[in-house]
């Protein structure tokens, strides 16, 4: 299984290029929850702050400004230690 990627510090053009404010928003405090990843995910952290925990892999923190693309079937560990807002698109 793929791992989750991340790129920082996305220039505007790239987001405009992937009609990143057209995606759906999610939204969620500070929390920690499991899920599950039936598709692929890629999302563009808007606001806040999350520690990801995958099955067999080490702990990735995403911030605001984060580009995540999470692969389908990936099971993990939400932890949200700022509330977080983002727009996502599944494939």
């Amino acid at each position: 299984m793929s791992k989750i990627t991340i790129e920082h510090n996305v220039p505007p053009a790239k987001l405009e290029v992937l009609y990143v404010d057209d995606w759906p928003v999610w939204t969620k405090g500070v929390s920690e929850f499991d899920w599950e990843y039936d598709q692929q995910e890629t999302c563009y952290i808007v606001t806040g702050s999350a520690i990801i925990t995958a099955k067999d892999e080490d702990p990735l923190t995403i911030n605001r400004g984060d580009l995540v693309v999470f692969p389908q079937g990936m099971k993990c560990v939400w932890k949200i230690i700022e509330p977080i807002e983002k727009h996502y698109k599944l494939d």
